[in-house]
Formats: structure tokens, sequence, C-alpha cells
């Protein structure tokens, strides 16, 4: 019986991890590929890889770069067109995922259901953005780098200046040229 529940168990693990989605974010400076917690964020994931699946990031930027902080894309095009998103996707950002270095999370504006197809990668810890951190709700993480950190570290090395009321644009755009699932 012992051996039977091991089994079962271990088939278990290795079909949780057989199911693991990971998408690659080919950029004009190399590949991200982030896996994603469906787990922790269903909808959040969900909500991502309907745009992947759509093709909407493909020729999207990596519109505002901070070093230091984390880069940000998946919702202008290099012209700074905003492009035109599907409903915004509920909050889940208590889900103990934390703002660390390498992680995904879902950009919003003041209100934590408001987040639809913009993401951002931690380029180091940011405790700040955690659910929690400052009094409420913070910023949903539901993904983490596993190759390509020196293309996130090159990225947010970007020189940036102003473009229109936009700050922290790179001067020389940084494309998204597509995102996709990993087969």
């Amino acid at each position: 019986m012992r051996h039977l529940i091991l089994t079962a168990l271990t088939l278990l693990a290795f079909s949780a991890q057989t199911q693991a989605t990971q998408v690659d974010i080919v950029t004009s400076q190399g590949t991200i590929r982030v896996d994603l917690n469906e787990q922790a964020a269903p909808k959040t994931v969900a909500n991502f890889l309907r745009y992947v699946d759509e093709g909407f990031y493909n020729d999207t930027i990596f519109h505002r770069v901070m070093r230091g902080f984390m880069i940000q894309g998946g919702g202008f095009t290099q012209d700074m067109g905003r492009k035109s998103t599907h409903k915004a996707v509920a909050y889940e950002g208590d889900n103990g995922l934390a703002n660390n270095r390498g992680t995904l999370a879902m950009a919003r504006t003041q209100d934590p259901n408001s987040a639809t197809s913009q993401f951002f990668i931690n380029q180091v810890d940011n405790h700040f953005l955690n659910h929690g951190a400052r009094g409420g709700a913070g910023y949903t993480v539901f993904g983490s780098v596993l190759a390509g950190m020196e293309v996130v570290d090159e990225i947010a090395a970007s020189n940036t200046h102003k473009v229109g009321p936009y700050d922290n644009v790179p001067s020389t755009p940084v494309m998204i040229e597509s995102i996709k699932r990993v087969e």
C-alpha cells in the first residue's frame, strides 16, 4: 500500500511539472524564458496566455525601463501607439508570490483590478510592490524567469528619454518580437 501511495505521489508530481506553462519572450536584445505559475495566479496566467495565443504582443515594445527596478512592456507599438485590450483581470496579488528579481508581474493603474496586457519583469527584489507591503494591494506576480536574466539586465540598462507624457522610454526601441508558448 505504501508503495502505491509513493508511486501515485511521484506520478502526480511529474504530471504537475509537465503541465507547467513556459513562454519565450523573444526581444530585439535576446530571448527571456519564463515559467508561468498557474496554481498561484490562474486568472492572470489565463489572461496573459490569451494575449500570447492571439499574437497580441508581436511587435510591441518595452516602453518603460528603469535600471535597478524593472522593465515593462506589452501595451504599446514602436510609435507609442496604445494597443486595444480585453477587459481587465481580477487582482490575484495575495497569492504568496513576491516581486523578487526575475519575477513577472502585471502592471496596472491605482485600481488593483485594472491589469490588462501590460506586464513587467523585476530586475531587483521590489518588496514594496508585494501584497500588503503598503497597507493594501500590490502587483500580481504570475511567473519567473528561467533563462535570460542577462537580457533583462541589458534592457534595464538602456538609455531612456521622455516621449510625450511617458518617462523612461528606451532611446533605441527594445522590441518584443513575439511571445510564444514553449512546447
